[in-house]
């Protein structure tokens, strides 16, 4: 699946979450262009007609191209007779009869990603709630492209080019280990299951199989692991991982008892020996 087809499938799933906490009738939304100032309408959700389908809204422009400008939510209660937005999209946003419509954008690493759209076909106050709902659907998009572009890092890492001699194959090595810990301590805090498995399922082509017999640790026990490969102290694996440092030690020490380590570098060693560590 391509960075593209991916992230329209994170739009369509943020777009009926929309409509299903907030019973808005439509909502629809696009990915920004790569490189371009403009977003593409992709992704619709209750709409009647196919007058918004691949709308290209040039930034600035419109209500999306304001929140694309702004990198804010933007919201109009009358969108043809608003003055707080020009008017280049009005055509097809009446033939969908739509009038309250909201627009919040799917913001990365300060960049506008997207824009998630929520409307209705009368004029009135969209209200707070819907606005937090649209809010937190932009997030959840957010949070998953993050998780994707990590994840292509850490395979693109994991297939370095050729090189020229042993330093700069274990400088790329070392850059794989370190997008590993990442993501591994990026994990748990995925709310989106299907998502978390995926991303687990990335980290998991970067180690070798070990033998069949070999150790197994839990899930905790290979992300407190992974952070110590990674050189955190016990307080930043706590941390990174959202847990008390006494329970940190606890599934340390079941991880070392497992693999039959007596030091963290040794447990370490044979992790990356058995295939559970990069």
């Amino acid at each position: 699946m391509t960075a593209d087809a991916a992230g329209a499938v994170e739009i369509r799933s943020a777009l009926a979450r929309l409509r299903r906490t907030t019973g808005l009738p439509v909502a629809f939304g696009g990915l920004v262009d790569s490189g371009r100032p403009r977003m593409r309408i992709s992704e619709l959700s209750g709409t009647a007609t196919m007058a918004l389908r691949s709308l290209a809204v040039t930034a600035g422009n419109g209500l999306g191209g304001k929140a694309v400008a702004l990198a804010r939510p933007c919201a109009v209660t009358d969108y043809s007779a608003s003055r707080q937005i020009s008017h280049e999209y009005d055509v097809p946003v009446a033939a969908e009869g739509l009038r309250s419509v909201l627009a919040v954008p799917v913001v990365v690493r300060r960049r506008v990603r997207g824009v998630l759209y929520g409307a209705l076909r009368t004029a009135q106050p969209l209200g707070d709630r819907t606005l937090g709902a649209a809010v937190a659907a932009a997030r959840d998009v957010e949070q998953a492209l993050v998780v994707r572009d990590e994840a292509r890092v850490l395979l693109t890492a994991a297939r370095p080019e050729p090189a020229p001699g042993a330093t700069a194959a274990g400088a790329a090595w070392e850059q794989v280990r370190e997008a590993h810990a990442a993501l591994r301590a990026l994990a748990p805090r995925i709310t989106d299951p299907d998502l978390r498995s995926e991303l687990l399922a990335a980290c998991g082509l970067l180690t070798a199989p070990g033998p069949a017999a070999g150790p197994s640790l839990t899930p905790r026990e290979l992300d407190i692991l992974t952070c110590v490969a990674d050189g955190a102290t016990n307080a930043t694996v706590a941390e990174r991982l959202g847990l008390r440092p006494e329970t940190v030690k606890g599934y340390l020490r079941s991880a070392m008892r497992k693999l039959g380590a007596h030091t963290r570098g040794e447990a370490v060693s044979t992790a990356r020996r058995a295939g559970l560590l990069p």
